[in-house]
């Protein structure tokens, strides 16, 4: 990034209410996006997740839904920053990051 380019402390300070809530927002469409996924690549009647705590499940189920989990938060979340960011920029003339 070039000096010019180089973000203004006001834009950042007015960034973060925008960045905090699309940060919740991403949240929960990933948290609902993992779900439904979930239940299509789950061999079981049971459409919740393990949770690492629960016996019932081997090891190797749990660790796949963790996997996948994250992956779709990463993505999800990056998404979401993105595109804030851009539609910041839009409006104010301004990117907020550093």
């Amino acid at each position: 990034m070039s000096p010019q380019n180089k973000p203004s402390t006001s834009a950042k300070v007015l960034y973060r209410p925008v960045g905090l809530v699309s940060s919740i927002v991403g949240g929960l469409l990933a948290s609902l996006l993992f779900k439904q996924i979930w239940k299509r690549v789950s061999a079981g009647d049971d459409a919740d997740p393990p949770g690492p705590l629960q016996s019932e499940y081997s090891f190797k189920e749990i660790l796949a839904a963790a996997v996948l989990q994250g992956a779709i938060y990463s993505v999800v979340k990056t998404v979401i920053q993105r595109q804030g960011a851009k539609g910041f920029q839009r409006a104010t003339g301004e990117w907020p990051g550093s």
